[in-house]
C-alpha cells in the first residue's frame, strides 16, 4: 500500500444561509395529519362563531352534490390533458350533455338520459378531437369554438323541439325542457339518524365528525356513487396499466411514444372522446339533479372544473379534493350563507396566519408579509360585521377558485407536450 495514498476529503460543512425548500411528500400518515388538522381547526371555528352549518350534514351532502358535476368536469380536463390536448370545450360538452340527456329524459327514463347525455357529451369531444388532432388547429381556440357551438345548436334545438305538441303541454319552453324523473338515491338506514342525533348536540369535534359522514351516507345519488367509481378506475387505468402509461405518454413526449410504436393519433382520440363522454356526465347530472333542461345551467362549471383539474396537479386525488372545496363554496350560496360565510372569513384569517408563520419561518420575508396583512384585513372584517353581503355569498365559489389557483400555482407540473401541436410522422 502506497504511502502516499489519497485521503479521503472531509464532508462538506452544511451550508449556512437560507434553509433549502424541500417539498413536503404527502404519504398517507402525512394527509392524515393535515385531516385532522383541518378538523379540529373547522371544529373550533363552528364552536367559536356559533355557525352550526359549517359542518352539518346538509351542508356536506349540499358540497357533494355541487362538487360532483365539476369533479367530472376537472377528471374529463384530466383524460384529455395528460394525453397532450387542451379542453378548454368542457363547458360546451357539459352543455350538450345536459340538453341530450333532458331530451331523452323526459320522454323515457333518467339512466337512458344518462347514456345519451354522455355520448352527447363525447360526440363533443370527437369534434373537438378531429379539430385539434387531424386538422391541428389551436386548442384554445377550438375549446372556445366548442363552447360557443355547443351554446348556439342546444339554443336552437330546444325552440325546436321544446316549444310544441308533447313538450309544449308538459311544461317545456324555449329554454326549458319538461321536467324528468329523478334518479334513484340511497341512504344507510340506522346511521344517517343516529350520526344526525349527535350532530344536533353540537359537541366538539365529534358533532362535526357525525355532520360530515353524516352528509356522505344520507341521499346519496347513483351518479354520485358512479363518479367516485369513476375517479378510482381512471387512476388505476391510468397509472396502474399499461394503456396508461402509453396515453400519458402521448401527452409527455408525443415523438418518443411514436418511435416506441404507439399511434399517437388514435390514443389522443380515445382521451378526448373520453374527456367528452366525462364532462356529458357531469352536464346530465345537473339536469337530473334539477329535474330538467334548463339554458345557462351549467354556470362555467366546465371552467372550474379545469380548475379543480390543475389545482390537484393533473391527478385524480387531488383533483377531487380541489372538486370537493368549490363544491362546498358553491353549496354555501344555496343554503343561506350568510352567517357561514363570516365564519369562515376567520378560518381563513388563522389560515393566513399559519401562512405567514410558515412563510416567516421558510425565509420568505415579502410572503409572510402579505399573508399576515391578509390576516389582519379578513380578522378587523369578521369583528365589525355580523354577517356578509349576498353578493359576496354568491360570488364564494369563484373567490375560492382564485384563491386556490393563486396558492397553489407554484407547484404545479402540467404534461410536458400539453397542448403542443402535433404532426404524425415526427418521430421518425
Amino acid at each position: 500500500m502506497s504511502a502516499t495514498a489519497t485521503k479521503t476529503p472531509p464532508p462538506a460543512a452544511p451550508r449556512v444561509g437560507k434553509p433549502q425548500n424541500r417539498r413536503v411528500r404527502f404519504t398517507p400518515a402525512v394527509v392524515l395529519l393535515v385531516i385532522a388538522a383541518a378538523l379540529i381547526l373547522v371544529s373550533a371555528v363552528r364552536a367559536v362563531t356559533g355557525a352550526n352549518d359549517v359542518t352539518s350534514a346538509g351542508q356536506i351532502a349540499g358540497a357533494l352534490s355541487s362538487a360532483v358535476p365539476i369533479g367530472l368536469a376537472g377528471l374529463a380536463g384530466l383524460w384529455s390533458e395528460r394525453a397532450g390536448v387542451v379542453n378548454i370545450g368542457l363547458e360546451g360538452m357539459m352543455i350538450l350533455g345536459t340538453f341530450f340527456g333532458a331530451w331523452v329524459g323526459w320522454q323515457t327514463n333518467p339512466w337512458l338520459a344518462v347514456l345519451i347525455g354522455v355520448l352527447g357529451g363525447a360526440a363533443g369531444g370527437l369534434v373537438h378531437a378531429i379539430v385539434t388532432v387531424t386538422f391541428g388547429v389551436d386548442h384554445i381556440i377550438a375549446g372556445v369554438a366548442m363552447n360557443i357551438l355547443a351554446t348556439g345548436v342546444t339554443a336552437y334545438l330546444a325552440k325546436k323541439l321544446f316549444t310544441g305538441g308533447a313538450a309544449a303541454e308538459k311544461g317545456g319552453t324555449p329554454k326549458q325542457s319538461p321536467p324528468m324523473d329523478d334518479i334513484k338515491h340511497f341512504t344507510v338506514p340506522g346511521l344517517s339518524h343516529w350520526l344526525s342525533t349527535i350532530e344536533k348536540h353540537h359537541w366538539f369535534l365529534i358533532s362535526d365528525l357525525a355532520g360530515i359522514v353524516g352528509g356522505f351516507v344520507t341521499h346519496i345519488s347513483s351518479l354520485t356513487l358512479l363518479a367516485i367509481v369513476l375517479f378510482a378506475g381512471t387512476f388505476f387505468v391510468l397509472w396502474r396499466t399499461s394503456f396508461g402509461l402509453r396515453l400519458r405518454s402521448c401527452g409527455e413526449n408525443p415523438v418518443a411514444a411514436e418511435s416506441l410504436g404507439v399511434n399517437v393519433y388514435t390514443y389522443k382520440y380515445i382521451a378526448v372522446i373520453i374527456s367528452g363522454g366525462l364532462a356529458g356526465l357531469g352536464g346530465v347530472f345537473l339536469a337530473i339533479q334539477t329535474h330538467f333542461y334548463l339554458a345557462g345551467q351549467t354556470g362555467g362549471r366546465g371552467y372550474i372544473g379545469l380548475a379543480a383539474m390543475i389545482f390537484g396537479n393533473w391527478r385524480p386525488g387531488g383533483l377531487a379534493m380541489g372538486a370537493g372545496l368549490f363544491g362546498y363554496a358553491d353549496s354555501l350560496q344555496l343554503r343561506n350563507g350568510g352567517p357561514s360565510v363570516h365564519a369562515l372569513l376567520l378560518l381563513l384569517a388563522v389560515l393566513l396566519l399559519g401562512m405567514a408563520i410558515w412563510k416567516f419561518l421558510r425565509g420568505a420575508r415579502i410572503g409572510a408579509a402579505v399573508a399576515l396583512a391578509f390576516a389582519v384585513l379578513l380578522s378587523i372584517w369578521y369583528v365589525t360585521t355580523d354577517t356578509v353581503p349576498d353578493e359576496v355569498v354568491q360570488a364564494t365559489p369563484y373567490v375560492a377558485t382564485l384563491l386556490v389557483m393563486g396558492l397553489s400555482a407554484q407547484r404545479l407540473r402540467m404534461p410536458k407536450a400539453d397542448g403542443v401541436p402535433y404532426r404524425k410522422g415526427e418521430g421518425g
